[in-house]
This record gives C-alpha cells, structure tokens and sequence, in this order.
C-alpha cells in the first residue's frame, strides 16, 4: 500500500537515507528537522505514518510523540539511540506503535513500516468470529478498529488495541506476556515482554474505575493476563 509518511530526523543524511527507501518502496515522504517542525507538519498534513527520532533540538521526540498522541491516533514509529530497556520504553508508554534502536538496517525498518501499515489497513489479523464484540463495559470493534467503554469511543494506540482484541476473541483464557506480544508486534530483538506490562498498564487507566484494583484487565500471577467476561 502507498502511504504518507513523514520523517523527523536532525540528521539530514540520515533523514533523506529514509526518505529514499521509503520511496523506493512507493509511499509518499517528507523530511523535517526538529521538534516542532515535526508537530507543525504532522498537524498540517495528516500524515500515515511518523517516524519520529528521539533526540532533536527544540522539543524531542518524546515531546512530540506525547502531544501528538493527544490530538490523533498516527502511527509512530520512534527511533532511538537509547539502548536501555526503561528508556525503550518511554516511548509506548506515551503512545508511539513501535520503536527501533539506532543502529538498524533499512531492511528492518522497512519490515516494521510493512507490519505497521498492514495492520492499520486490514484491523489486527487471524481473529475469528465476530467483527464487533462486547465484554463487560468494554466494547472493541475489529472492523473500525476501535474500542468503547460503556458506549463512548477511548483513544487506544494499535497496540493496546492489539490486545485488547486478541484476548477478547476467548474471555477468561490467560494469555503468557510472550503470547500477546505475538499480537503486537511479533518476538524480536528489540521487544521484550515489559512491552506487554507497559501496554496494560496503560488500557488498564483507559478502562477501569480504578487501575490499582482492575476487575476486567486481571493479572494472573506468574502466568500472564486476562480479559474478564464478567
């Protein structure tokens, strides 16, 4: 699929590298240097898909992923010189789909760019049955891509959706960190199952009256979690 793509990026060697291959690979792109550049342009034009560097003058990455996450449900993809796995982690925490460490090859950027875009268009795949369900107070239409609580529509990122989806397709089953992360993103390098506690802990202040003591995101010690029917 063709797509509007936007890069952020203050190296401007590194930027256009981007840009080339995304080309390449038929999507529009358009490159900017800084922070607010990014959220200006972001705002302006609308864009598919943001890749979005962590560190840049004016306001960073985070920044922008954080305000941007706000006003839209983009895709972000953020790249990060950081190496740790709590720095990793910021990032989904303020909202952004997917991150790569610096260095990476271009042909896994592309891979996470595919992946990412496939599942915006066509909802989160190999789920069965149907395409709108209710579970408690939550509602999650696969088909429109979104999720409801007790009828208003609450912003998730696709990976939050992602497994809200998947553990809605069998109420009650306990689902491994290691199996939802299959959902979100697939096993790789650069993802851990920390990624999952961050994704929770995030629907879990989205979904429940109190996140400190969830009744329908459950933890299910030294197994993993579970969407409640009741």
């Amino acid at each position: 699929m063709c797509a509007q793509v936007m890069v952020a990026d203050d190296d401007p060697r590194h930027a256009e590298g981007i840009r080339r291959y995304l080309v390449a690979d038929g999507h529009e792109a358009v490159v900017v240097h800084d922070g607010q550049a990014a959220l200006d342009t972001a705002r302006r034009l609308r864009p598919d898909l943001l890749i979005l560097d962590v560190m840049m003058p004016g306001l960073d990455g985070l920044q922008v992923c954080r305000t941007l996450r706000r006003e839209s449900d983009v895709l972000i993809l953020m790249l990060t010189a950081r190496s740790t796995e709590d720095d990793l982690l910021v990032g989904l925490e303020l909202g952004a789909d997917d991150y790569l460490t610096k260095p990476f090859s271009p042909r896994e950027l592309m891979a996470r760019i595919r992946t990412l875009l496939r599942r915006s268009s066509r909802g989160t795949p190999g789920l069965a049955g149907r395409r709108t369900r209710q579970i408690g107070r939550i509602g999650i239409d696969l088909a429109g891509h979104h999720v409801t609580l007790d009828g208003v529509r609450i912003e998730c990122t696709r990976g939050e959706f992602a497994i809200l989806a998947a553990m809605s397709e069998q109420p009650d089953r306990v689902f491994t960190r290691a199996q939802l992360l299959h959902h979100t993103r697939g096993i790789d390098r650069s993802s851990t199952e920390r990624t999952i506690d961050v994704h929770v802990a995030n629907l879990r202040r989205k979904i429940e009256a109190d996140s400190r003591r969830p009744v329908q995101l459950l933890t299910v010690h030294g197994v993993g979690y579970k969407l409640a029917a009741a």
